[in-house]
């Protein structure tokens, strides 16, 4: 088998893998907050229309965001975002060059905005309280993994792009050809 055919192969099994993981963030940004709420709009909703238009924003905002990690994911990490089938390659392409956890926070982002669209401050108080064993399993497991297996390539990718609130401008490293020596 050639080289090109084992990437098509590769890649088309990171893209199958990545579309059977979006079951996860679909869970999260959508049936939690859809068994929180019922999506029932409280009327009057806090902080009225503003307050709607801005939750609309974040709710498509963050879908964007998810779509476009799950590419990354697939296209530039031949794998998918699941700890059970991760990237072979360490993604830094895309938002990944703004911020290391753009999944994360935009499931936050699509939360927090059913809260405002809906008018139901408690799916933001979910948000807060979900943010806290992300953070748990981001610190204690995702960061040693991916340091175990991407070295200094990893290391100094987090030296660079901060892990929760993004970057104004994207990052790249000096000599991507030679960025993990």
């Amino acid at each position: 088998m050639t080289a090109s055919a084992a990437s098509a192969r590769d890649r088309k099994r990171a893209a199958i893998g990545t579309a059977a993981f979006a079951v996860e963030p679909a869970t999260v940004a959508g049936a939690v907050p859809w068994l929180l709420t019922r999506w029932e709009v409280q009327v009057p909703v806090p902080g009225g229309v503003p307050a709607q238009i801005a939750g609309v924003l974040l709710i498509g905002a963050g879908a964007a965001v998810i779509a476009n990690s799950f590419v990354h994911f697939a296209v530039e990490g031949l794998g998918t975002p699941a700890p059970f089938a991760p990237p072979k390659h360490l993604v830094v392409g895309g938002l990944y060059r703004y911020v290391r956890n753009p999944m994360y926070v935009a499931i936050a982002a699509a939360v927090a905005g059913q809260g405002l669209l809906l008018g139901q401050p408690k799916l933001v108080v979910a948000m807060a309280v979900g943010a806290v064993p992300v953070v748990a399993f981001v610190r204690l497991y995702e960061e040693p993994a991916l340091l175990r297996k991407f070295g200094a390539e990893y290391e100094e990718y987090r030296r660079n792009v901060p892990r929760w609130l993004p970057r104004l401008t994207p990052w790249r490293p000096q000599d991507s050809g030679t960025s993990g020596s």
